[in-house]
């Protein structure tokens, strides 16, 4: 293959012309391809056929109802999306989530004037067991599957011990009260998930340190490789994650005023199949915290579905199965490949390529 040399008018070299920029309707194409907006469009088709499965399912009452659940599963899966991120599953979810409800309650003992210090010590839950977590995994070389169920145990272990198994201590008035108010008619709890929502996109796509994270989720290999400190951000993951389980069990434990001792166990299925149904990949690198929180409003709003269309609570688990399974389905499987090797399977037989003209050269790959 020969070049050749542009000359112009005066015989000097022309400048070669550039390839052009994809115009706007190009871009807007590649973005809609997105992973992260297939649950949008899901989520929206839910809401629209949701009047005619179960009427009344998106009354004022029903969406005040579903939106402070749907919230406070977006501040629990933030944090399983980052752990997520970096090729782990967060089982520690139940235990600090209850644990820290109950810590805010007990501390607080329905005092406003004891509430800083119940806030405290239940996000200190979070940080110390995201931190037992993480050096579990980094330091020990521990599976993330069971140094957080390790975890787990031992913050349901610490619950009972502390509650003698039974639970009578309410949230204070204050926190009771937040959990409660709404602003324009929006529920608090929801302007909290959103404030957290934000402020974790910012950092993930808009700082060095978020990339940075991501580039580790990718490949640790390669972080190591670049000099990152691959175990650090391993183990500040956890640490996280966990701190946002925490602020989901306060808020939790406001919004019911008393939470039972298993409250966190609502928490653990639902953040995963949002997690997945979000289109984070389980692989680890990139990932959406917003697409996270679509999965959990599409999985509030399908559990307010399926009770108001009259199906007991025990197909609830088997229908949030069946959303991760169709989830990590959508996102693994080959679907291209498998539809090309079908096409190449249903070809008509005896077909083959033109033979070539005798005398015309042919050109070698």
């Amino acid at each position: 293959m020969t070049s050749t040399t542009v000359l112009d008018d005066d015989g000097a070299k022309a400048p070669t012309p550039r390839r052009p920029e994809p115009s706007a309707p190009g871009r807007r194409r590649i973005a809609w391809r997105s992973p992260y907006l297939a649950i949008w469009a899901a989520t929206a088709l839910l809401f629209a056929v949701s009047p005619l499965i179960a009427p009344g399912s998106l009354g004022t009452g029903a969406l005040q109802s579903v939106l402070p659940y749907a919230a406070i599963l977006a501040v629990v899966g933030v944090g399983q999306t980052l752990v997520v991120q970096q090729r782990g599953l967060d089982l520690s979810v139940p235990g600090v989530v209850s644990l820290s409800a109950i810590v805010v309650t007990k501390v607080a003992e329905g005092q406003d004037s004891r509430l800083a210090l119940a806030l405290f010590a239940a996000i200190g839950v979070g940080v110390v067991s995201g931190l037992l977590s993480g050096l579990v995994v980094t330091l020990l070389r521990v599976t993330p599957l069971v140094a957080t169920l390790g975890v787990n145990a031992l913050l349901v272990g610490t619950v009972l011990r502390v509650t003698s198994g039974s639970q009578t201590a309410s949230a204070a008035p204050a926190l009771a009260s937040f959990a409660a108010d709404r602003v324009l008619g929006v529920p608090m709890l929801v302007l909290v998930a959103l404030v957290l929502l934000v402020a974790v996109t910012f950092v993930l796509r808009a700082t060095t340190v978020g990339r940075r994270f991501v580039a580790v989720g990718t490949s640790a290999a390669a972080g190591h490789a670049a000099g990152l400190p691959v175990r650090r951000y391993q183990c500040l993951t956890y640490v996280v994650a966990a701190t946002c389980g925490a602020l989901g069990g306060v808020l939790a434990a406001g919004y019911l005023q008393t939470p039972g001792l298993g409250v966190g166990d609502n928490y653990l299925l639902p953040s995963i199949a949002a997690v997945v149904l979000g289109g984070t990949a389980l692989a680890g690198g990139g990932g959406s915290v917003i697409a996270t929180a679509g999965g959990a409003l599409f999985l509030t709003q399908l559990q307010q579905v399926v009770f108001g269309a009259g199906v007991p609570a025990s197909g609830q688990l088997l229908i949030q199965s069946v959303a991760i399974g169709v989830g990590m389905a959508v996102r693994t499987v080959p679907w291209r490949r498998i539809a090309s090797a079908r096409r190449r399977t249903t070809a008509v037989p005896g077909s083959s390529e033109p033979e070539p003209v005798p005398g015309t050269a042919t050109r070698s790959a």
